[in-house]
């Protein structure tokens, strides 16, 4: 029996949870790259079959009946689906959306694909490529020798072809590539680029495995800072294209967080069609399955009861965590994000990995005379 939408929806708001505003899904785990901090370990040899179109389409219908105002197409590589166009090509047409996402590492992007996202012609469509430096020798220790200079032209190709302001840098903030994103912005700008977004490291998956890659310190944070502070080239550019996390931080720290826990405001659903309440939750016990062939209204009333401790533990965090006494965002920070503190210590009541980061964020004093 199906369950009815305005049922689930109460459902939902009873358990104390936000209902789904954006649903990220996974249409194939296959991947050309074989980058050293993937979360999810992606690469060309994965044997799962892509998702068929007709499931991710009845998908995104159902979907859009729940209030959902974002379909995020991510990998694995999309671009290695067959049909990643008709995909994309229906959601940007479902006028109850309001933005649908291309998550892409760029390398894959010809011209004949780019005429196609052009046919589109919807500026809902959003296209994210991944960049992880200013430079090749810093991008291409994480994604591989010769990925800059691909990126890089796809980038051009995206621009020439008018699609540059629907494009966002996606950046991963580590030791060894933050220093750079001053210069980062200045790339953007040249190509022609919308905007950048940055995240840092989680260290799990193939970050963890390979232990290469280390996520910023607390002292390139606070020069981060400092810069943009002090350089008013960077803080017009950053106004302009940018969402970092420590620079929003600093901008929010006397602001309270949303009460309340935001999932499962965005779910993940992965290429074996299990459901997680989010992106940083792909935790078997959270998992329900057989997305893709069952309404979607019945997978979630089923998560439900597998989800409803989420928004308690979210409001345990910031009371019961020691580390959160006397920090002063701890009404902006709230804990921070349960999802990266299971993914990292394996205990939603453990801090998140950027405790440190964001404690420095929020006392920092301008060291500019």
């Amino acid at each position: 029996m199906k369950v009815k939408t305005k049922k689930i929806l109460n459902y939902i708001t009873r358990a104390g949870l936000m209902s789904p505003k954006i649903i990220t899904i996974m249409i194939t785990n296959q991947c050309n790259l074989s980058c050293s901090h993937c979360l999810t370990e992606s690469h060309f040899n994965e044997t799962a079959n892509p998702i068929s179109t007709g499931a991710i389409k009845r998908l995104i219908e159902e979907s859009t009946h729940l209030g959902v105002e974002e379909i995020c197409l991510t990998g694995g590589e999309p671009l290695m689906h067959p049909e990643w166009f008709k995909i994309l090509s229906f959601a940007c047409r479902h006028n109850r959306l309001k933005r649908v996402r291309l998550q892409t590492n760029g390398t894959l992007l010809t011209e004949f694909d780019i005429k196609l996202l052009c046919s589109i012609d919807s500026k809902k469509l959003m296209i994210q490529v991944s960049l992880e430096g200013s430079i090749k020798e810093t991008n291409d220790k994480v994604r591989g020798a010769g990925n800059f200079e691909q990126v890089i032209q796809g980038l051009k190709l995206l621009a020439e072809a008018g699609l540059g302001q629907q494009v966002i840098i996606a950046f991963t903030e580590m030791q060894h590539n933050f220093a750079e994103l001053p210069n980062l912005f200045q790339l953007i700008e040249r190509l022609g680029i919308g905007s950048i977004v940055s995240g840092t490291l989680i260290q799990n998956g193939r970050a963890l495995r390979t232990n290469k890659m280390e996520p910023p310190t607390q002292f390139q944070y606070s020069e981060l800072l400092n810069h943009y502070h002090s350089d008013r080239k960077f803080k017009e550019l950053y106004q302009k294209f940018g969402n970092i996390a420590a620079l929003e931080w600093f901008k929010g720290k006397s602001h309270p967080a949303t009460v309340g826990c935001k999932c499962i405001e965005k779910p993940y659903i992965d290429v074996a069609g299990m459901m997680y309440p989010c992106l940083l939750m792909p935790i078997e016990k959270l998992a329900v399955k057989n997305v893709y062939h069952r309404p979607l209204n019945n997978v979630l009333y089923e998560g439900l009861s597998l989800w409803a401790e989420l928004s308690d533990l979210y409001n345990r965090r910031s009371v019961e965590l020691e580390e959160c006494n006397n920090c002063s965002g701890r009404q902006h920070c709230a804990g921070g994000c349960m999802g990266r503190a299971y993914a990292t210590t394996g205990d939603f009541m453990n801090v998140e990995d950027r405790c440190a980061l964001r404690k420095e964020v929020y006392s920092w004093k301008s060291k500019i005379k």
